[in-house]
C-alpha cells in the first residue's frame, strides 16, 4: 500500500453476532484509494460490498459491529473517532449514494430540504442560501428546471431522477470520498449510462475519489481506474482495471467475465456453477474451493495468502504459488 492514498482499508473485518456466534461477513479486508482515483468493488450479492461501506462509515448497527482493523481517512485513522467527529466526516468528506434512493429519501420533506439540510448540519450555509445553493446543485447534476423542482417530493420524481437527487445531496459538501453503492441498479439502460456519465463529469469537475460498488463488470469497464473482487466477505483479486479485464488470475474472477452476455447468437450463457457460501457456513480452505473447477489439494485445507501476479495485481489463489 502507498503512502499517499487518501483511503486506506486495512484488515478490515466486520461480524454479526449471531446466537451461533460471530460470523464475519467482511473478513480481513484491505484496499486502497488514491486521490482523484475510482476502484470498482466487485462481486455477487452477499460477497460483503455493502457491509464494507458501510463499515467505513461506521454505520454498521447491532448485531453488527467492526472486529478488527484500521480505516485511515487522509491520515486519520475513523476507528479512532467518536460519534460526533464521524458525524463531521460523514457527508461532508466522505459521502454515501445508496443503492436505492426511494427508501433513503424521507418521502414527507421536499428534495430542496434534503439538500439544503446537508449543507445546514455541517454549517456551511444559513438557511436562505442553502436553498439557492441547491437549486444550483440540482442544475449541477442535470436536473431541468431545477428551480421548481426544488419543491418537488421524491414520489414525483423518475427513478433516474431520484438518483441525481442522491447525487447532489452527496456533492453538497464537496467531500473528498463518494462511495457509490449499486448507483444504477433498477434504473433502465439509457438511464443508468446517463448516471454513469454524470458521475464522470463530477470527479472530473470536483476532483472526487470514488468506491463504486457493483456487481457489473462492464460498469466498473466504463468507469474504473482499479478492480477489487470480493467474494464470500474476501478480497480475492485486485489491480489495474485493464490488467484484471484482460487476463483474470483468480478463477472466480474469470467465472464472473465468462459470464457476461456477448456470445454468439443462441450459444448458451456461462454461468459459476453453485452459489455463494452462506456466512457462518464457509467451506474450509478456500471460500470458493467448491465452485472452482482449478481446485486442487491445496484449496480445501487453509485459505489462501495473495500472491503477487502482475504489476500492481495480487490474487488469493494457490495457483500462484510456487
Amino acid at each position: 500500500m502507498t503512502s499517499d492514498a487518501l483511503l486506506r482499508v486495512e484488515r478490515l473485518t466486520t461480524v454479526f453476532d449471531t446466537a451461533a456466534g460471530s460470523v464475519a461477513a467482511v473478513d480481513d479486508v484491505s484496499f486502497e484509494i488514491g486521490a482523484g482515483e475510482t476502484l470498482g468493488l466487485v462481486g455477487e450479492s452477499g460477497s460483503g460490498k455493502s457491509v464494507t461501506a458501510l463499515s467505513i462509515m461506521r454505520l454498521v448497527e447491532p448485531p453488527g459491529r467492526i472486529a478488527g482493523g484500521r480505516l485511515l481517512f487522509k491520515g486519520r485513522d475513523l476507528m479512532s473517532l467518536g460519534e460526533r467527529e464521524m458525524q463531521g466526516i460523514r457527508g461532508a468528506a466522505i459521502a454515501l449514494v445508496f443503492q436505492e434512493p426511494m427508501t433513503a429519501l424521507n418521502p414527507v420533506f421536499t428534495i430542496g430540504d434534503q439538500i439544503s439540510e446537508t449543507l445546514i448540519v455541517h454549517g456551511l450555509a444559513a438557511r436562505r442560501e442553502a436553498r439557492a445553493r441547491a437549486i444550483e446543485l440540482l442544475d449541477a447534476v442535470r436536473i431541468p428546471d431545477a428551480a421548481a423542482r426544488v419543491r418537488d417530493y421524491p414520489h414525483q420524481l423518475s427513478g433516474g431522477m431520484r438518483q441525481r437527487v442522491m447525487i447532489a445531496i452527496a456533492l453538497a459538501c464537496r467531500p473528498s470520498l463518494v462511495i457509490a453503492d449499486e448507483p444504477t441498479t433498477a434504473l433502465d439502460v439509457t438511464i443508468q449510462a446517463q448516471i454513469l456519465d454524470l458521475l464522470r463529469d463530477m470527479r472530473a469537475k470536483f476532483g472526487l475519489s470514488i468506491l463504486l460498488i457493483t456487481h457489473d463488470l462492464g460498469v466498473v469497464a466504463e468507469m474504473a481506474d482499479r478492480v477489487a473482487v470480493m467474494y464470500a466477505g474476501r478480497v480475492v483479486e485486485t489491480g489495474p482495471v485493464r490488467a484484471i479485464l484482460r487476463s483474470p488470475q483468480h478463477p472466480y474472477t474469470r467465472g464472473l467475465l465468462a459470464s457476461i452476455p456477448g456470445g454468439a447468437r443462441g450459444q448458451r450463457l456461462k454461468a459459476i456453477e453453485g452459489t455463494v457460501p452462506r456466512l457462518g457456513h464457509l467451506p474450509p480452505g478456500c471460500a470458493f474451493n467448491p465452485r472452482c473447477p482449478d481446485r486442487f489439494d491445496p484449496c480445501t485445507l487453509s485459505p489462501p495468502p495473495d500472491f503477487e501476479v502482475g504489476s500492481g495485481q495480487r490474487a488469493k489463489c494457490f495457483l500462484h504459488q510456487r
